[in-house]
C-alpha cells in the first residue's frame, strides 16, 4: 500500500514531517572527522524519539577502511575500493550502532545497488524490507553496496541514492548533509558568495555559480547534491541541503542551510 506522505511547505512544516531521509557524506564521518558521528546520532536520535521515522544513507565505508589496508588516499581501481568498502562497511555500521545503543536503538544495514533499484522485483523487496523495519522502530542505515558494484553500476554518488531511497519510502522530508553550510550564489570559497536560503519549486537557478568542491574522500559535491535535491523535489519531497553539525538544526525547522520546495501538485 503506498504510504500517504505528510507534504512538508516550508520550515514551518518540518516538525510535521514523519518520515525522513538523512544521508551524510563521507568527509563529515570519517577520518578525524569520525567524532561527528556522536552528534549526528544524537540528532537522528532525538527526532525518533519524537516519532519520526528515520532513514539514514551513509557514505563513508570506503573512507573509512582505508587505514585498515595502509592506505591513505582513495583508491583508483575497482578492486581495491570493493576491499576497503568490506572492510569499512564492517567498521562504519560498528560506530553507528555503538553510539545508538545510548538511546537503545538499533540499526538495520541496507546495502543497494544502482540495479536493486532499476529491477521491479528488486525494487519492490527493497520497499517492503524498509517498510517493516520502520514499522519495527528499527533505523536504517543505508549505504551503495560498493562491494559488489561495478563502474557500469554504481550511483556515482550517494546524494543521488538518498534522493531514490527518500523517493522508495515516500519519505516527507530528505536532508543531505555535508562539510558545506548550505547553496550559495558561488562556491563558498570565493569573494561574494552569498547564501541561498530558499530554493522555490520553479527556481532553475540560472543565476547560481556550482562548483565542486571536495575532500577526495567521497565522490559528490555540490553539483551532485543538487541534482539530487532537485529529483526529491520533482517527486513531492521538500529538501534541506545543510552542514553535519547542524542536523539538529535543520531537522527541527530552525533555519539553517538551503531549504527546496517540493512539486506542490505530486
Amino acid at each position: 500500500m503506498k504510504r500517504e506522505r505528510i507534504r512538508v511547505t516550508g520550515r514551518d512544516g518540518v516538525a510535521r514531517a514523519m518520515r525522513v531521509v538523512v544521508k551524510v557524506g563521507s568527509s563529515s564521518i570519517s577520518g578525524d572527522n569520525a567524532v561527528q558521528i556522536a552528534p549526528l546520532v544524537d540528532a537522528l536520535s532525538a527526532a525518533h524519539g519524537r516519532g519520526v521515522e528515520v532513514v539514514l544513507v551513509s557514505s563513508g565505508a570506503i573512507a573509512t577502511g582505508l587505514p585498515y589496508l595502509q592506505l591513505d588516499s582513495r583508491p583508483t581501481d575497482l578492486p581495491t575500493q570493493q576491499a576497503a568498502a568490506a572492510v569499512g562497511q564492517n567498521v562504519l555500521i560498528y560506530r553507528y550502532q555503538d553510539s545508538l545503543d545510548r538511546f537503545g536503538i538499533v540499526a538495520g544495514q541496507v546495502l543497494l545497488t544502482a540495479a536493486d533499484l532499476e529491477s521491479p522485483t528488486h525494487r519492490t523487496n527493497a520497499q517492503r524490507a524498509m517498510e517493516r523495519l520502520l514499522g519495527l522502530r528499527i533505523l536504517p542505515i543505508v549505504n551503495e553496496n560498493d562491494t559488489v558494484a561495478t563502474h557500469e553500476i554504481r550511483f556515482g554518488d550517494n546524494d543521488r541514492l538518498a534522493s531514490l531511497v527518500a523517493e522508495l519510502v515516500q519519505a516527507d522530508l530528505l536532508v543531505l548533509l555535508s562539510d558545506v553550510d548550505a547553496l550559495y550564489t558561488r562556491p563558498p570559497s570565493e569573494p561574494g558568495a552569498v547564501r541561498i536560503e530558499h530554493v522555490p519549486f520553479d527556481d532553475d537557478l540560472h543565476d547560481v555559480v556550482i562548483g565542486e568542491v571536495g575532500t577526495g574522500l567521497g565522490t559528490g559535491g555540490a553539483t551532485t547534491k543538487v541534482a539530487a535535491a532537485r529529483y526529491a523535489a520533482d517527486a513531492g519531497i521538500a529538501v534541506i541541503l545543510t552542514s553535519t553539525p547542524q542536523a539538529d538544526a535543520a531537522l527541527t525547522g530552525q533555519v539553517v542551510g538551503t531549504f527546496f520546495d517540493a512539486n506542490p501538485v505530486v
